[in-house]
């Protein structure tokens, strides 16, 4: 999920298509290390009924689907649009037999049936939570009894340019950042939580935590020019408020896709971000 995503009804369809493809870069840029996440789960056995929860497109549904191979999964989220998208890849990939969808709002209760998975994850979902509380309990009602429950969250969002960018006004990046932070703090408190002590309080038992650092140089993909220009367009809609007027003008600039200095066309971004996994059993 997005980091910048919120809610309100006059934007949301437009949202949900931008969101969409900034989830869609996101999955591309960040698919290396979503697979070793799969790969490292300290499972009991192959999980064979999988629930992704606030699914978005599917990046972890199809990380999922590749590493276990004889598995189910069922994908829940609150946007049809992005579980169209979903339903559409699943064809494409000849998967759509081991997918289904469920558009749910996860704030509500009590959830729809879900099964009884052996593995529940969850990829920068659980901060969206309004009870984050309820929705751990709800998850271990969920989860067979020895099944495992993964919850994935970025510390931040990921940062592009180098320290000394742009060469009009250095440092832009992190004031944009310190600009987003506070309203996240109020909107969205439990982004860069620590979910271990709120896993043991929901009956959990977190068997292992594990933070990999992010750091994919640019000349990597294509993609990352284009990821960087989608997120920072979402921080200059929450930032821009709080940000001064030359700052504001040095990022439209970046935004600017006819510019030379334009981020499309810089040589010197990078995707840098730590990603925490928390692996954890009903106790």
């Amino acid at each position: 999920m997005s980091e910048t995503h919120h809610h309100t009804s006059s934007h949301h369809e437009h949202g949900d298509a931008g969101q969409a493809e900034i989830l869609d870069l996101d999955a591309e840029v960040l698919a290396e290390h979503t697979a070793s996440l799969t790969a490292w789960l300290p499972l009991n056995g192959r999980p064979h009924q999988i629930v992704d929860l606030g699914s978005g497109t599917g990046a972890g549904t199809f990380a999922l689907l590749d590493r276990f191979p004889d598995a189910h999964v069922t994908a829940v989220d609150a946007s049809a649009g992005h579980l169209r998208l979903l339903r559409e890849k699943a064809c494409a990939r000849g998967v759509e037999g081991r997918v289904r969808t469920v558009q749910a709002d996860l704030d509500t209760n009590p959830w729809p049936d879900l099964g009884t998975p052996d593995l529940v994850w969850a990829s920068a979902s659980m901060h969206h939570m309004a009870d984050p509380d309820r929705a751990l309990r709800n998850v271990r009602e969920l989860l067979a009894p020895a099944g495992l429950f993964a919850v994935v969250e970025l510390a931040g969002f990921p940062r592009f340019l180098p320290a000394h960018a742009p060469e009009s006004r250095p440092g832009l990046e992190e004031r944009a950042h310190a600009a987003t932070d506070r309203f996240h703090s109020e909107h969205v408190p439990h982004r860069g939580a620590d979910w271990g002590p709120m896993l043991t309080a929901a009956g959990f038992t977190v068997d292992a935590e594990r933070t990999l650092t992010v750091d994919i140089p640019g000349e990597r993909s294509e993609a990352i020019g284009r990821y960087a220009h989608g997120s920072l367009q979402r921080i200059r809609s929450v930032a821009a408020a709080a940000l001064g007027p030359e700052d504001l003008a040095a990022l439209d600039e970046l935004l600017d896709t006819t510019s030379p200095n334009g981020l499309l066309h810089r040589k010197d971004l990078a995707v840098r971000t730590k990603r925490t996994v928390w692996a954890a059993r009903p106790a």
